[in-house]
């Protein structure tokens, strides 16, 4: 008897390469304060420096990407340390209202700071707030 068995298409394709990319992350711990001015983020990342953050702004999103430099010992064995030793990924949903060009962050003792001000309204804008 024989069997066939197609290919997957492209779209199930990516989604399963998408799912593994996601599983290979973990979310870090992170507490969001709301300033008049600005909105703080600290996000914990022990054991990541400075060099291997990357944060990106995608639309409405914040994607913060903070991978851990591995080592390999001399006298490895496994430990089954795996999922312990994932790298970092934080997806937050905060919206248009943010100047993302003017973003600053800064790395101390594994604690990642970004500061990310507040676009000014426009006129139009204000109006539609107070409207709504």
């Amino acid at each position: 008897m024989h069997t066939i068995i197609r290919p997957l298409s492209p779209a199930s394709r990516s989604r399963q390469s998408e799912v593994q990319t996601v599983e290979s992350f973990r979310q870090p711990s992170y507490d969001c304060r709301d300033h008049a001015a600005a909105v703080k983020i600290d996000v914990y990342v022990p054991g990541v420096d400075a060099a291997g953050i990357d944060i990106e702004a995608r639309g409405p999103d914040l994607v913060i990407t903070a991978r851990k430099a591995h080592f390999v010992r001399v006298n490895w064995q496994s430990l089954h340390l795996e999922r312990a030793q994932r790298d970092y990924q934080l997806r937050l949903r905060l919206g248009l209202g943010f100047d993302y060009p003017s973003m600053r962050a800064e790395i101390h003792d594994g604690v990642l700071t970004v500061g990310l001000p507040k676009r000014a309204l426009d006129e139009s804008e204000s109006a539609l707030r107070r409207v709504a």
